[in-house]
């Protein structure tokens, strides 16, 4: 499976997509990149309230403490902006998760106008559910 790009290189291959056809298209790649979410973690406890389409969140940290997540959705196009939240606090430790802001990302990627109220709701739902778990980290 192809791994997920850093965040200057997600900025780069945004840039290049010439219209929004090629970044709704890259956006469903790179959910496809995602590593897949064990069956056993669709699971009351790690699904994302108040996205329209279903969506699990797990968050573990490695050795050096930084966050691990992984997710998974019923949707293309919510299981690709997952994969972008990823990449954005890829790395991270619990302690800045809280304090780091993924929305001017999404509008470096001039992406913030294209999604729909259901899906930015969603997108809010899973910084805040993200943003919640890291601190029970801390």
């Amino acid at each position: 499976m192809a791994v997920l790009p850093d965040k200057e290189k997600l900025l780069r291959n945004f840039s290049r997509c010439a219209n929004w056809e090629e970044k709704y298209l890259y956006i469903i790649e790179l959910g496809q990149r995602l590593p897949a979410l064990d069956a056993g973690a669709h699971t009351p406890e790690n699904s994302i309230q108040g996205c329209q389409s279903q969506v699990w969140i797990t968050m573990t940290h490695d050795a050096d403490g930084a966050v691990e997540l992984r997710g998974d959705s019923d949707a293309a196009i919510v299981k690709g902006l997952i994969a972008i939240v990823f990449i954005l606090y890829a790395g991270m430790q619990p302690s800045d998760i809280p304090d780091f802001d993924v929305r001017p990302w999404f509008e470096k990627l001039a992406l913030t106008q294209h999604l729909t109220p259901s899906r930015s709701q969603g997108l809010e739902a899973m910084i805040r559910a993200i943003r919640a778990q890291a601190l029970t980290f801390s």
